[in-house]
């Protein structure tokens, strides 16, 4: 059975994401209206976020292509011992960091990035180091989504690949550039609404034209049906192949994301931990539904060619043409959000660390749109690749960062060198093993990453003892 694809053609498409756009736009010049772009408000939004705005915004913020689109792959390849190690890790982390956003909170309360906090504890070269990790993992983020974006109009509308990435990166830029921080929570709101809404009617649908329950219980253990239990030889596997490496990455995740510790320091102080636990569980709907299309997809035995695009095939395959308008809505607000997101980060980094005014940070912004798109369009990327690459590469700051929150007494030199060996030696073995299939290799690399760090500090500070 071959799938039924909607009936989108090149201008519709182009209309699509134009409309988009332009709401984004207009919601974020209703919000911004009359308000100062001075440096508190364009990149902290004067500090008075409340806990739903910044609960949705932390939210759709997290909704980056993964948890749109390997939620179902994961269902749909591996069954319910890949989708338990991508869901579970993913919304763990967020609940784990909550606490920790409060107490750099206390700690720096007039803080702006996690990269000028630990210049203040260490040393520049510190700050520098972080600096590096941050921006990078912005980079290879914004990269993703446009990969996954691009994708996925290239799936519904035979555009071209280039110009659709381009038109992605443009819509979140305009009203990053003008709103900052305040846009980018206001539109993650509506966004995150928009996602929750068309999941809730999507997914059901899906659910009960796929064949109900029965059909749901034949895909649990994936395609080929050796996953449904996650104690299985097969599901021990997935586990040591793909939940090490994704639990490292992710639990790290928001500990080395500065979109994170912008909300943390933006946020109302006494708001922040119920605003992040919120967060988690709002994410946590998305995934969790989104999986459903990929065990419809196995219980029903359809050969899918390209598995990352299993949720969309799925929603083609068994509903109205029609209903892939607000699919592909749903799909574009995770990725936008995530985007926008990043080009704040950065363009915090810009306008605290290296002192620029507002204007400045906002240059730092299109930068970041020129070095994504160049990573988008890198020939032969996937996915689940820069997945992979970006999830190690925060891991590297994650035991110096948990330590120094502790208001723990790390010697510097075991900060920098511990980071930079991470990065030089358990990154490298990681992409060598995930580029070339070596799952021993790539754990190990993702193990290393992590480990030499607070190995590092465990040998300078008890050898300086």
């Amino acid at each position: 059975m071959m799938p039924v694809h909607p009936p989108f053609s090149a201008i519709n498409g182009l209309l699509l994401i134009l409309v988009y756009g332009l709401c984004a736009f207009a919601l974020t010049w209703l919000s911004i209206k009359g308000r100062v772009a001075s440096k508190l408000e364009f990149l902290l939004a004067d500090r008075n976020l409340g806990v739903w705005p910044a609960a949705f915004s932390i939210a759709a913020t997290w909704i980056w292509a993964p948890a749109l689109f390997l939620a179902s792959e994961k269902a749909y390849t591996q069954g319910l011992a890949g989708v338990f190690w991508f869901i579970a890790p993913n919304v763990a982390c967020l609940l784990l960091f909550a606490p920790f956003a409060a107490r750099i909170r206390r700690l720096a309360p007039d803080g702006f990035t996690l990269s000028a906090y630990m210049y203040e504890r260490y040393s520049r070269r510190v700050q520098v180091i972080y600096q590096l990790q941050l921006v990078g993992l912005a980079v290879c983020s914004c990269g993703v989504q446009l990969l996954a974006g691009g994708a996925v109009i290239v799936f519904l509308t035979g555009l071209p690949f280039f110009p659709v990435t381009l038109l992605l990166m443009l819509i979140a830029l305009s009203y990053s550039l003008f709103g900052g921080l305040r846009a980018s929570v206001q539109t993650d709101h509506a966004q995150m609404i928009l996602i929750l809404v068309t999941a809730l009617i999507a997914v059901p649908w899906v659910f009960l034209k796929g064949g109900g329950l029965s059909v749901v219980n034949q895909g649990l253990g994936g395609f080929s049906g050796q996953f449904s239990s996650l104690l299985s030889p097969d599901s021990l596997g997935v586990a040591w192949s793909f939940g090490i490496p994704v639990t490292i990455g992710l639990l790290a995740g928001p500990f080395g994301d500065q979109s994170f510790y912008q909300r943390a320091f933006a946020i109302r102080e006494d708001r922040i931990k119920l605003a992040f636990v919120y967060g988690a569980l709002l994410f946590a709907l998305v995934p969790l539904s989104l999986s459903l299309l990929g065990f419809v997809a196995a219980g029903q035995q359809w050969l899918i060619n390209d598995t990352q695009m299993v949720n969309i095939e799925t929603v083609a395959r068994l509903l109205p043409g029609w209903m892939m308008i607000p699919v592909a809505l749903m799909l574009l607000s995770g990725l936008i959000s995530t985007i926008d997101s990043n080009l704040c980060a950065v363009a915090s980094i810009a306008g605290h660390d290296w002192g620029m005014n507002v204007n400045r940070s906002r240059l730092s912004m299109v930068l970041l749109c020129c070095a994504a798109l160049l990573v988008a369009n890198f020939p032969g990327i996937k996915i689940l690749y820069l997945f992979l690459l970006y999830g190690t590469l925060r891991a590297s700051t994650l035991l110096p960062t948990v330590i120094t929150l502790l208001r723990k007494n790390i010697p510097e030199p075991a900060v920098f060198f511990g980071i930079l060996c991470a990065i030089l030696v358990g990154l490298p073995l990681f992409v060598w093993g995930n580029f070339n299939g070596l799952v021993l290799w790539k754990v190990i690399g993702a193990l290393l990453t992590v480990g030499i760090s607070g190995l590092r500090y465990r040998w300078v500070y008890c050898g300086g003892r």
